[in-house]
């Protein structure tokens, strides 16, 4: 990897570390620079999920104020994150790269909708629980279900992954976005971390890409977070919207 390379690396993992920490979808910023350095695709992917792990930790960090009472909730979908994260990575491990080209753009453009839609979902949610429905604290059986399985999309490549996490929480949670998004980098922290594990075993990487990506995320997941916190809900929405508009453009073209 020549020094120009190296520069670029880092930059692309401290761009990525803020947009996830933001948003998410950092990965469609490194993968493409990744590729451009001449690694293969499975190796850029496995190099880039190991590199983004302390961008994850240190957006933790910079959301920390917002992480507080979710804690039980935290653990609980945190498990689910745990058993998809580990799915996700052997997928990759053992399916070919085309296995998810098709249901990708879907899951991202329905993630969407529901971001876009959230204001709508949110009022309806404690409509239910003034009239005394069913809606659950924590979101019930099919939030576990739902972030469960966008945690083994996750483990397998990532792009986008806290768009489809957000959307979920969105739905089923009566809770700002700002807090959601303190849980999406949680879960997003678990199946990166998860997902590195195995593939310091049973996966080739590099350790160049690896270091820089994630001396960069660390960086800019702080930044991001930082800044991110200021920002009101319709900003983060219309933020992450965006961002997420340009992910799906990115999936359906390549």
């Amino acid at each position: 990897m020549t020094p120009g390379e190296m520069l670029a690396v880092f930059g692309a993992g401290a761009g990525a570390g803020a947009v996830n920490a933001v948003v998410g979808s950092g990965t469609l910023i490194t993968f493409p620079v990744l590729l451009a350095t001449g690694l293969p695709p499975v190796t850029a992917t496995v190099s880039n999920g190991l590199g983004l792990v302390p961008g994850s930790i240190s957006a933790i960090i910079g959301y920390r104020e917002e992480l507080k009472g979710q804690g039980r909730r935290v653990l609980l979908l945190g498990t689910g994150a745990v058993l998809g994260g580990l799915t996700g990575a052997v997928l990759l491990l053992t399916l070919p790269a085309s296995a998810f080209e098709r249901i990708v753009p879907a899951l991202v453009g329905i993630a969407l909708v529901l971001v876009a839609c959230q204001p709508l979902i949110a009022a309806r949610v404690r409509r239910r629980r003034r009239e005394g429905g069913s809606a659950h604290r924590d979101g019930g059986p099919l939030l576990f279900t739902g972030l469960t399985l966008a945690s083994v999309y996750g483990g397998y490549f990532s792009a986008a992954q806290g768009i489809i996490y957000v959307s979920l929480m969105g739905m089923l949670l009566d809770e700002t976005l700002q807090r959601l998004n303190a849980v999406k980098n949680v879960l997003a922290a678990v199946v990166n971390t998860v997902a590195a594990v195995l593939f310091l075993f049973f996966a080739d990487f590099d350790w160049t890409a690896v270091l820089l990506i994630a001396a960069g995320s660390a960086l800019g997941g702080l930044v991001g977070a930082r800044t991110g916190r200021r920002f009101s809900p319709a900003v983060l929405r219309t933020l992450i919207v965006s961002v997420g508009t340009l992910a799906l453009v990115h999936l359906v073209l390549h």
